[in-house]
This record gives C-alpha cells, sequence and structure tokens, in this order.
C-alpha cells in the first residue's frame, strides 16, 4: 500500500493501493473496452452524467477541502477555492459536450458534398501531479468524458486520496466503470504502461519538464496525441507607471498561493529602477503578516512543503543567492515550526547568473530582479528555456500590447496576478510543453477531425 502522510505533521491521512503492472494493465483493458459504447452515446447524456458528478461533489465541498489540506498541505482558503475551480471544469464541459461542432466546405465538385467531422479520439490516459490534486483530476477526466473519449488518470503518489474520493464521487453519478479509471503505483511500470500500449491515443501530463520528454518520447513510438503541461520560470516584470498597490497585491497572493509550489508562480520579479526600493519594502511588510501554520483553519497560512526533496531545493536555492550577493530582506531560513515549513523568504539585488534564475523554485521564495529599460527586461524575461505564463503591470496599453507580443509564453496576464478559468487555454511554449487545456481549445485535443466527401450527388 501507498502511505500518505501529513506535510504539516508527518501523521499517515490513509493509505492507496500499490497496484502492480497487471493490475494497472486491466485497468487498461477496462478503457479501452468502455470506449466504443461511451463514444457512442448522446453528447447531452455524457454532459447531464458530468453535471450529476459536478453536484454530487459541490454537496461535499468541505470535506474535499479537508482531505486535500491533509494529504497536500495548502490552507483551507486555497483548498476550497481549488474546489471551486476544478468544479468550474466539470460544468464547463458538461455544457461543451454538446458543442463539438463539424464544418461544411463549399464544395470542388458540384456533384459533391465537403463534410468535417469531429470524433472522439480514443481511450486516453492522463498522469497528475500532487500540487492540485483536485483540479487536475477535474480538468482532464471532464474535458475527455465530454469529448467522447475514456480516461484513465495516474495522480501522485504524494496526494492519491482525493483523487480516489473524486472517483468514488463519479461511480455514485452513474460514470461506469471504465470510462473513468484510476491506478496508483510504481510511476515508471504505470508510465511504461500508458505509453507503451497502442490502444491509447492520447496521454495528457502535468508535471516536470525532464519527466514530460521521457513521456512524450514514448509516446512517439505510436504516434499517440500529446498534451505536455510542463515546468514555468515565470517573470513578473513591474514598470514604473504600474499600479503600484495591485502590484504589490498581486505578487503576495500568486507567489504564496500553495507554499509557491505552483507551475505558473512568478518565479523572476524584474522591478523598474525608479520604484525598486519602494516596491521591495512594500511586500516586506505585506509577507511579515503571513502566518506559516498547518492548513486546517479558515484564514490564509503558508503551509510547508510537500516533501523533504523540495524543501531541500529551495533551500539549496536560497543559499547559492545568498552566496553570490543576493541580500536576505525577509526569511532566508528553516521556519521555527521545523519539518517541512520554510520561512517566507524575500531577496533583493538578485542577478541573472544565480541558479534561481534558471530554476523553478517551487517555494515562498520572492526573487527581486532589477531592470532598467523595456527592451532589456524582455529580452532577460525571454532568456529561459521555458515559457508557460508572463506577467506584467504597466498603465501604457502600447507597451502592454507589445508585451503581449514579445514575451515567450504561452500565456501573457497584464496588470493582474490571476491566471486560470475554465473558458481559456491554459498551456505553454517551448520547454513548457505544448496543447492546451481549458475552453473550447481544450476539448479540441480529445478529438480527430475526419474529412468527407459526399460525392455522386447528380446520381
Amino acid at each position: 500500500m501507498i502511505k500518505v502522510f501529513n506535510p504539516a505533521d508527518g501523521t499517515l491521512v490513509g493509505e492507496a493501493p500499490e497496484m502492480t503492472p497487471q493490475e494497472v494493465k486491466a485497468a487498461v483493458d477496462r478503457t479501452c473496452e468502455a470506449f466504443p459504447t461511451w463514444s457512442r452515446r448522446l453528447a447531452k447524456e455524457r454532459g447531464d452524467l458530468l453535471r450529476k458528478w459536478f453536484e454530487l461533489i459541490r454537496a461535499d465541498k468541505r470535506a474535499y477541502a479537508e482531505l486535500m489540506v491533509r494529504e497536500n498541505g495548502k490552507c483551507l482558503s486555497e483548498a476550497m477555492g481549488e474546489i471551486d475551480y476544478g468544479l468550474g471544469f466539470v460544468e464547463w464541459y458538461a455544457e461543451e459536450a454538446k458543442r463539438v461542432y463539424g464544418d461544411t466546405i463549399p464544395t470542388h465538385d458540384p456533384n459533391a458534398q465537403v463534410l468535417v467531422m469531429k470524433e472522439p479520439a480514443g481511450p486516453t490516459a492522463a498522469i497528475t501531479p500532487w500540487n492540485f490534486p483536485f483540479m487536475m483530476i477535474t480538468r482532464k477526466i471532464a474535458t475527455a468524458l465530454a469529448a467522447g473519449c475514456t480516461m484513465i488518470i495516474k495522480p501522485s503518489e504524494e496526494t492519491p486520496l482525493t483523487a480516489y474520493k473524486l472517483l468514488e464521487a463519479a461511480r455514485a453519478a452513474g460514470i461506469p466503470e471504465g470510462v473513468f479509471e484510476m491506478v496508483t503505483g510504481d510511476p515508471r511500470e504505470i508510465g511504461e504502461v500508458f505509453t507503451s500500449d497502442s490502444r491509447i491515443r492520447k496521454l495528457s501530463f502535468t508535471g516536470s519538464t525532464a519527466v514530460g520528454k521521457l513521456l512524450a518520447s514514448a509516446c512517439g513510438r505510436d504516434l499517440k496525441k500529446v498534451t505536455m503541461e510542463l515546468g514555468g520560470n515565470a517573470p513578473y516584470i513591474v514598470f514604473d507607471d504600474a499600479h503600484f498597490d495591485d502590484a504589490v497585491n498581486g505578487i503576495v497572493s500568486a507567489k504564496l498561493r500553495n507554499s509557491g509550489q505552483v507551475c505558473i508562480s512568478p518565479n523572476r520579479i524584474y522591478v523598474q529602477d525608479a520604484i525598486y526600493d519602494r516596491f521591495v519594502a512594500a511586500v516586506k511588510e505585506k509577507v511579515a503578516q503571513i502566518r506559516v501554520d498547518q492548513g486546517l483553519q479558515d484564514d490564509f497560512v503558508v503551509g510547508p512543503l510537500i516533501t523533504q526533496a523540495g524543501y531541500d531545493k529551495v533551500a539549496g536555492l536560497v543559499e547559492d543567492a545568498r552566496a553570490r550577493g543576493a541580500a536576505v530582506v525577509l526569511g532566508g531560513k528553516a521556519h521555527e515550526k521545523g519539518g517541512l515549513f520554510y520561512e517566507p523568504t524575500i531577496l533583493a539585488d538578485v542577478t541573472d547568473d544565480m541558479r534561481m534564475a534558471q530554476a523553478e523554485i517551487f517555494g515562498p521564495v520572492f526573487p527581486i530582479y532589477r531592470f532598467g529599460a523595456e527592451d532589456e527586461v524582455v529580452r532577460r524575461a525571454n532568456d529561459t528555456e521555458y515559457g508557460l505564463v508572463a506577467y506584467a503591470w504597466t498603465a501604457n496599453n502600447a507597451r502592454a500590447f507589445r508585451l503581449s507580443r514579445n514575451i515567450e509564453a504561452g500565456m501573457v496576464i497584464l496588470n493582474s496576478g490571476a491566471v486560470g478559468t475554465a473558458s481559456v487555454p491554459f498551456g505553454g511554449v517551448k520547454h513548457s510543453g505544448y496543447g492546451r487545456e481549458g475552453g473550447h481549445y481544450g476539448i479540441e485535443e480529445y478529438v480527430e477531425v475526419k474529412y468527407v466527401l459526399m460525392a455522386g450527388l447528380d446520381r
């Protein structure tokens, strides 16, 4: 069995099955066997079942949130917010199932009609991470099922309990066995089963770039469709004409979400020279007021990091920056609570030669860089292998449009620290992956386009 421990205090939260390769293959068999029947069900029927699933989850939100807090470490208010976010995808795709439209194309033959149909891609698989154990499941499964695909999911071994609770609700809603399957166990073995089975026609993965490259390469053997939502190194650019208070509030909320363990977390905070010192002081004042604690309470707190490896990575990046000349404005060490708690940390005078400039920090660390001119900061923002999201604050609309064109990212967020909602396309470029989740763009990832020529209409 896989034992799940609370990262806040090390207590046992629960257990999940550690499936053998044979058990995983049997679950894949069920996923593939269920596809013909599920894909032929009316779109409205699929949408109705997703809606029932939505209602059952919504009625039990508090229980999901408390479970998430215990196995993930995020605070209760964040967990409740994640549930609302994840439910948005179930609701959206319950409706979107009826809107997978084809086309008619003006014919090249006077005695023929040209049609374009969109058909479910086939049985699909997904591998999800620990940092959003609710939303990552709902976003992938709702999209696949709405499109007419079946899906088998491997959640993170760090946070499988929320995933299994979602599966229980799906069964209660009437979503059949095989249509939505769950497996847990050795990640390498399960990944090999998913990628080597030619019947699985698509894999959706959210996780590290290194693992994503391995999975994408393996999927290439069968030319599977692939969605890769991988690592990030998000710039957060604040110009001296920005609305100052909003930019400060935006960075604090965006950076401390899930203790900084978010792929879209601002990773490189660039502040223009004229407001640099004032900005650093204002962020320090805000962050110093936020408590660090376990998450089962109603007010916002910064929780623990998920694992010792994650903690060690954050601590190592801070020490490297300090050794290379960064000034520790706040924090910079283990929190007095011990364990996996790390102090929210603000670093000033950070430079591009420090390790954290090219690493995904995944912790509550604010590295603040100086910049002078727009062209300089765009060049530095793009100087990374990643391209998931970028944030910029400016009151100059012409500059905002230039930034949206010139920054290399799948998402450019202007004058806001918030990114996602169910109706927009989420995804990156470069080593942050490819494919999109959310909106009508997301469901297109789960269909195949079929051209049909109906000739001989003159007969």
